[in-house]
């Protein structure tokens, strides 16, 4: 057939149906390249962190009360290893607690419910930090330093370390993956750095039934598993 001879009609349709099927396996493909084979029914996400969304199941019953805004993990995430500096200016990252269920809270000297917030923190701390948990409240504070330190001082938060990060570079990190709408922000960590549980706004942390959630959080750490 010539060059600029028009395509016959009855050729250009039987062509629609090759073309509709070549988008229908490439797509089908693509799902195989995420999920496997006959995987459409797995959870998608970072693998190493199914752990942590069994665990989520497992606790959610104790959901309630004074946690009740608490989302429990239902897709495996892992959380970006988080920089930010100690008291004594130290570089530290969230990966400095692995093998420690982690409560990361991110606060600031101008947002009222964090400042409401602190002293359940520091009393979580004082009844569950050892070996096994730690709470680590991030200030996001961009402006004088000594703000939050003079703040924790005058409250008398004793249990808490220091931590800041005069960037919030931590706060974008967290919202980057869907984690940080405001403040205060707290999650939940499991020992491998994978998300548990995620809470946007304040919690009583000091109260039975935050202490009796994360007892139970760590239960599976304690007991080795």
């Amino acid at each position: 057939m010539p060059e600029n001879s028009p395509t016959p009609v009855g050729v250009s349709r039987r062509r629609i149906p090759l073309v509709v099927a070549a988008v229908l396996i490439g797509a089908a493909a693509g799902f195989a390249g995420i999920y496997g084979f006959g995987g459409l029914h797995r959870e998608a996400g970072d693998p190493t962190c199914r752990g942590a969304v069994d665990l989520a199941r497992k606790i959610a019953p104790l959901v309630h009360g004074e946690v009740a805004a608490l989302t429990m993990a239902t897709t495996p995430l892992k959380l970006p290893d988080l920089t930010f500096r100690d008291g004594e200016g130290k570089e530290r990252k969230l990966s400095d607690w692995r093998g420690k269920t982690v409560l990361v809270n991110l606060w600031a000297t101008w947002c009222v419910p964090c400042r409401k917030e602190m002293p359940a923190l520091d009393g979580l701390q004082a009844k569950l930090g050892g070996p096994n948990f730690q709470v680590v409240a991030i200030n996001i504070d961009t402006r004088d330093p000594e703000k939050p330190k003079k703040f924790l001082t005058d409250a008398g938060l004793t249990r808490l370390g220091y931590f800041t990060d005069e960037n919030a570079k931590v706060f974008q990190d967290l919202k980057s993956i869907g984690r940080a709408l405001g403040m205060p922000t707290s999650v939940l960590v499991d020992p491998k750095g994978c998300e548990i549980g995620t809470i946007a706004g304040p919690a009583e942390w000091n109260s039975d039934d935050a202490i009796k959630l994360i007892t139970a959080a760590l239960a599976p750490a304690a007991a080795g598993l």
